[in-house]
């Protein structure tokens, strides 16, 4: 269950990076960093609705 936990430590990184990128108008940036949040957000929340927190076997 540590790798959902680092993931979404990861999606909320990307999303203080996607507001640094939006406010200094940095668009490639805010591209990738929205991308970032997308990926490892959605895996975090799907392998947390999957496997329940904490993880129920």
């Amino acid at each position: 269950m540590g790798l959902p936990i680092i993931f979404a430590l990861v999606a909320v990184l990307a999303a203080f990076g996607a507001f640094s990128a939006l406010k200094n108008k940095n668009f490639l940036g805010l591209v990738f960093a929205v991308g970032t949040l997308a990926v490892f957000g959605w895996f975090s929340v799907m392998t947390i609705i999957n496997s329940g927190y904490p993880a129920v076997h």
